[in-house]
C-alpha cells in the first residue's frame, strides 16, 4: 500500500493515476442518469408535524454527483475536477442531442408508444438549457470552494470544505435551475418551495453521506498515493486542460 504525500496540484504531472478515469465515467454516468430520469418529475412525502413535502425526484441520486465532484476536487485537484465537469457538460449536451433526434424520428406505423416515448424523453430546450448551465456553474462553484477551505485548513477537518462547498455549490446550483427551468410554469410559490426544500434536502443528504465520503477519500488517497494541494492553481474554469 502507497504511502501518502501531500503534493501540489502541479506536481502531479504526468503521474499514473489508477481511479481517476473510473471516477471521471461514474460522475458523467450519475449526471446523465440524473437529468434524464429525475429533473422534471415532482415527488412527494409526508412528515410528521410538517405534513406534505414536494420535491424534485432527481433528489435522491443528483447529490451523488456532488459528493464525487467533491472526492475528484480532494484527492485530484482543481484541475482534474475541473476536466471532469467539462467532460460531464460535454456528455449532457450529446445526450440531449440524442434524446432530441430520436423523439424527433417520425415512429414506424402502427407503434403505439410514441406519446409515452415523447413524454418520458422530451425535455424542452428550457429545461435542459437550465440543467446544464446550473450544473456547471454549481459544480464550478463547489470545486473552487473545497479547493479553497483544504489550503485554508492545511488539509485538515474534510467535513467542513464537503459541507460547505455544498452549500454554495447546490445554493448558485439551484438558484439557477428552478427559475429558468419552470417560473412561469409552474406556479411560483411551488417553484419556491420545490427549490427551497431540494436545495435543503441536498445539503442534508451532503451531510448524511459524510462518513461515506470520508472513507471513499481515504481510499482513493491510499490507493493513489497523493493528497493534492492547489495553493498555485489557476482556478478559471474556461479550460480543460490539467
Amino acid at each position: 500500500m502507497d504511502s501518502i504525500k501531500p503534493v501540489e496540484a502541479a506536481a502531479l504531472g504526468g503521474r499514473q493515476l489508477r481511479y481517476y478515469d473510473f471516477a471521471m465515467a461514474a460522475f458523467v454516468a450519475i449526471l446523465i442518469c440524473s437529468n434524464l430520469i429525475g429533473a422534471a418529475k415532482q415527488a412527494t412525502f409526508t412528515l410528521p408535524v410538517v405534513g406534505q413535502v414536494i420535491f424534485g425526484a432527481g433528489i435522491l441520486f443528483f447529490p451523488l454527483g456532488y459528493v464525487l465532484g467533491d472526492v475528484l476536487t480532494e484527492v485530484y485537484g482543481y484541475a482534474r475536477a475541473r476536466r471532469v465537469v467539462w467532460v460531464g457538460f460535454a456528455a449532457s449536451i450529446f445526450a440531449a442531442a440524442m434524446a432530441w433526434v430520436v423523439v424527433a424520428m417520425p415512429p414506424a406505423p402502427g407503434w403505439p408508444d410514441q406519446a409515452v416515448y415523447e413524454k418520458a424523453f422530451g425535455n424542452t430546450p428550457r429545461i435542459f438549457l437550465a440543467s446544464i448551465l446550473a450544473f456547471w456553474a454549481g459544480e464550478f462553484a463547489n470545486s473552487f470552494v473545497l479547493a479553497k477551505l483544504k489550503v485554508l485548513t492545511q488539509g485538515r477537518m474534510l467535513w467542513t470544505r464537503t459541507i460547505g462547498s455544498t452549500v454554495v455549490g447546490q445554493g448558485v446550483d439551484s438558484l439557477i435551475f428552478y427559475p429558468l427551468a419552470f417560473l412561469g410554469v409552474w406556479e411560483t410559490s411551488l417553484v419556491v418551495q420545490v427549490m427551497l426544500t431540494n436545495y435543503l434536502l441536498k445539503v442534508l443528504w451532503e451531510i448524511v453521506l459524510t462518513p461515506v465520503t470520508y472513507r471513499v477519500v481515504a481510499a482513493f488517497k491510499r490507493a493513489e498515493g497523493v493528497d493534492v494541494f492547489d495553493r498555485a492553481t489557476d482556478f478559471t474554469p474556461f479550460r480543460a486542460k490539467v
